[in-house]
C-alpha cells in the first residue's frame, strides 16, 4: 500500500505546522482502514512518551512507560499490539536521521498483513521529516515534551542542541543533558558533512542563564568557523579569542572537540579543557589518553593542536562532563571512580540512543535519585566499521 505514504506526504505539506498529528490520523483512516492514530513524542529526560493533544486539554495524558510504545521507541521497530476486540494496534517509530522523535500509534482493524504494516511504517516516517521541521514553526510539540517548566538557561542550552541523535552512516552519536529541566552551561553540538562527523562537548562554567549565555557564544563562533570551512583547530581558536575578547580572561570554557571520519574511522580531537573521553572495546572501558590543552577564552591568541586514534569496527566512545565523572555525593567517592564504568560496560547491547540514558539513570542512582549538584553532559558514539553509504539515514 505506497499510496498512504505517498497521500501522508503530500497531506503533510500542505498542514498548518501545528496540526500535523491530525492530518496524519485523517490520512491512514481513509488510506488503511485505521479507526484512529495518535502520535507520542519523548519527554526532555527521554524517560517516556506522551501524546500530543489538543493545547486546550490541561491534562497531558497518561504516562506510557514499560509499554508496548516504550519498547518500539527503544528498539525503533514495528510492534504490534493486539487488543480484546480483536484490533490490532501497531506502534511505529517517529524517527529522521537517527533522531527518534517518538512513537505513531495506528489502530487498525484485525491483524494487519506485512504490506500494511510497512506502509504504516513509511507514514510513519514522514510524519517524523515533517515533526521535525515544524518544531521551529510551532510550539505546540514542545509543549507536550516538557513534564515541568525549563529554566530561562535550559530554554537556552534545548534550542541551541542540533537534536539528541543522528546517525552518518555506521555511525551513531546520542546524547543528553541532566538536570534536563534546569541545565545551565554543559552542552553538545555536531555536523555531518559527506564521511565528516564534527562533534563538540562543552563544559560550562558557571551557573544558571550566566552559563547558558557563556555556552551559546562558545557554540556559535565554533559553528562560524565550521560553517566557513575550518577546521577543529580553527574552531576552537576562533572560540577561544572570541571568548576571551569578551570576558578577558575571566571568563573561559573546557571543550572537546572531535571528528570523525566515517569511512576510516580516524578520530581527530582538539582537547582544551576537562571534558573525559572513554572507549568501551570487548566489555573494557580505558581512557583515551589525550594532550590536554588550555581551556578555550583563558589567554588571548592560544594556539591549539590537534591529536589522532584509530577506532576498531565495534568501539564505543563516551564523552562526559565533569558533572558525571567528578559527580561526588556524601560521603561516596567520585561516580568515575568505578560507577561509571560499570555503567558503561552495561550498556553494551543498547544502541547509543539507549546508552546514554543508562548511564544517566545510574547517575542519578548514585545520587539515590536526589537532584544532581552539577550539570552533566553524556554523549555515546558508534562505529561499526567502514561506512557503506555517503548518506545520512535514520535509525
Amino acid at each position: 500500500m505506497p499510496e498512504a505514504s505517498g497521500s501522508v506526504s503530500r497531506a503533510l505539506r500542505t498542514a498548518p505546522p501545528d496540526q500535523l498529528a491530525e492530518t496524519a490520523d485523517a490520512v491512514l483512516r481513509q488510506t488503511l482502514g485505521a479507526a484512529r492514530a495518535e502520535v507520542f513524542v519523548a519527554d526532555y529526560r527521554a524517560s517516556g512518551l506522551w501524546p500530543v493533544l489538543d493545547p486546550d486539554v490541561p491534562d497531558g495524558g497518561p504516562l506510557l512507560a514499560h509499554s508496548v510504545a516504550q519498547r518500539c521507541f527503544s528498539s525503533q521497530e514495528p510492534v504490534l499490539d493486539i487488543v480484546e476486540d480483536g484490533r490490532c494496534r501497531a506502534y511505529l517509530p517517529l524517527s529522521v536521521w537517527g533522531e527518534r522523535l517518538g512513537v505513531l500509534m495506528v489502530e487498525l482493524p484485525g491483524d494487519p498483513d506485512a504490506a500494511t504494516v510497512e506502509a504504516a511504517r513509511d507514514a510513519a516516517g514522514e510524519l517524523a521529516v515533517a515533526i521535525r521541521a515544524a518544531d521551529r514553526e510551532t510550539d505546540r510539540y514542545r509543549r507536550a515534551r516538557r513534564r515541568e517548566r525549563l529554566s530561562m538557561a535550559a530554554e537556552m542550552q534545548w534550542d541551541l542542541l542540533p537534536g539528541r541523535s543522528v546517525r552518518l552512516g555506521d555511525a551513531l552519536l546520542a546524547g543528553q543533558l541532566e538536570p534536563a529541566y534546569t541545565v545551565g552551561g554543559d552542552h553538545f553540538d555536531w555536523s555531518v558533512d559527506g564521511d565528516r562527523l564534527t562533534l563538540t562537548v562543552l563544559n560550562g562554567t558557571g551557573s544558571g542563564l550566566a552559563a547558558s549565555m557563556l555556552t551559546a557564544m562558545t557554540v556559535n563562533a565554533m559553528r562560524n568557523a565550521r560553517r566557513s570551512g575550518g577546521s577543529l583547530v580553527e574552531q576552537a581558536e576562533l572560540a577561544s579569542d572570541t571568548i576571551y575578547y569578551q570576558h578577558r580572561g575571566d571568563r573561559h570554557v573546557a571543550t572537546l572537540l572531535l571528528e570523525l571520519d566515517s569511512r576510516r574511522g580516524v578520530m581527530r580531537v582538539v582537547d582544551a579543557g576537562s571534558p573525559q573521553l572513554l572507549r568501551l572495546r570487548g566489555g573494557r572501558v580505558t581512557p583515551i589518553a589525550l594532550e590536554q590543552q588550555l581551556p578555550l577564552g583563558m589567554f588571548a591568541e592560544t594556539r591549539y593542536d590537534v591529536q589522532e586514534f584509530t577506532l576498531e569496527p565495534g568501539d564505543r566512545l563516551f564523552v562526559v562532563s565533569d558533572g558525571v565523572y567528578a559527580a561526588e555525593p556524601d560521603e561516596q567517592e567520585p561516580y568515575g571512580v568505578r560507577a561509571m564504568a560499570r555503567a558503561m560496560r552495561s550498556t553494551r547491547l543498547q544502541p547509543a540512543t539507549e546508552a546514554v540514558g543508562t548511564v544517566m539513570r545510574e547517575l542519578h542512582a548514585y545520587h539515590s535519585d536526589a537532584d544532581l549538584r552539577d550539570d552533566a553532559v553524556v554523549v555515546c558514539l558508534d562505529w561499526r566499521g567502514p561506512s557503506r553509504s555517503d548518506d545520512v539515514t535514520g535509525q
